[in-house]
Formats: C-alpha cells, sequence, structure tokens
C-alpha cells in the first residue's frame, strides 16, 4: 500500500528519536545498575524495551507503507552525570518525541491516513502517561524529599 511521502518521512523522523531514546535509557540503565540504584535500572531498562517496541512499530507501518525505514538518522543523544540531570534530559526527550507525535498525528488527519493515526496515537499516550508522566513524578519527589532520600529509596 502506497503510502504518502510527507507521512513516511515524519514516521522516520519519529522513528530516530525513538532509536536516540533506546541509546539513551539503555546508557542511563546500565550506570544506574552500577551505581546500585536497581529499582531505577530496573524501570529505565523496562523503558528501553518500550521504546524497543514503538520503533518496532514505526519500521513495521513505515513498511506497510512502502517506506524505507532511516535507522541511521538519529535525534541526539543526552547522557546525564547525576540522577537528576538523567531523569531531565530523559523527561527531554519524551516531551521531544511527544511534540514529534502530535505533528504527525495531525499531518495524518490532514492526508487522512487514519490507520498510522491510531498507531501514533497509541504511542503518544504511552509516551505521555506512561514515560513523561513518570519522569515527572520522579523529579517531583526529589524535589519533595531530597535526593539523597530518593536516592536511597532507589537501591
Amino acid at each position: 500500500m502506497k503510502g504518502n511521502a510527507d507521512i513516511i518521512a515524519k514516521m522516520n523522523e519519529i522513528l530516530g528519536s525513538e532509536l536516540a531514546a533506546m541509546d539513551q535509557y539503555f546508557v542511563h540503565s546500565k550506570m544506574y545498575e552500577d551505581w546500585g540504584l536497581g529499582k531505577l535500572h530496573e524501570r529505565i531498562a523496562h523503558e528501553f524495551d518500550d521504546e524497543k517496541g514503538h520503533a518496532s512499530l514505526l519500521i513495521d507501518r513505515i513498511l506497510m507503507l512502502e517506506g524505507t525505514p532511516d535507522l541511521s538518522t538519529r535525534g541526539p543523544v543526552h547522557i546525564g552525570k547525576t540522577v537528576p540531570e538523567m531523569l531531565q534530559f530523559d523527561l527531554n526527550l519524551e516531551y521531544e518525541v511527544g511534540n514529534q507525535l502530535k505533528q504527525a498525528i495531525a499531518l495524518c488527519e490532514s492526508k487522512q491516513d487514519y490507520q498510522t493515526r491510531d498507531m501514533l496515537q497509541v504511542l503518544l499516550k504511552d509516551t505521555e502517561e506512561d514515560h513523561a508522566h513518570w519522569l515527572e513524578q520522579q523529579l517531583g519527589l526529589i524535589e519533595k524529599i531530597g535526593l539523597q532520600n530518593y536516592l536511597q529509596s532507589q537501591m
């Protein structure tokens, strides 16, 4: 099924951000593991798996639309040096992906590609209601209980 070139290009842009998120989450999860922060390691490793699933869905849809998935163009990866910095970098990336998804959903509406729109809405729900929300909670906890108490709770 021949897809719209603009939609395929936008999906490749999102794919690049999802791949960057995978890389960033992978490194951050390994850092948490190395620091003995087991709970953060487990959660961020789970986020890595979610991003891999998002990338897989995007690739499948791009292929179905007879496009070529672009795995060579990725968004920037920001590796933090402290837990709050790592959480903030991850949250910033989720906000960026959320904005890209909203733009793509609007584009799909304008081009009447409702199947792609529906798939992207699922990714947006996961991005906003799971990933970004959890990261916002963690940064809020650090602010409320202090970094040392937060770190102790993540061991």
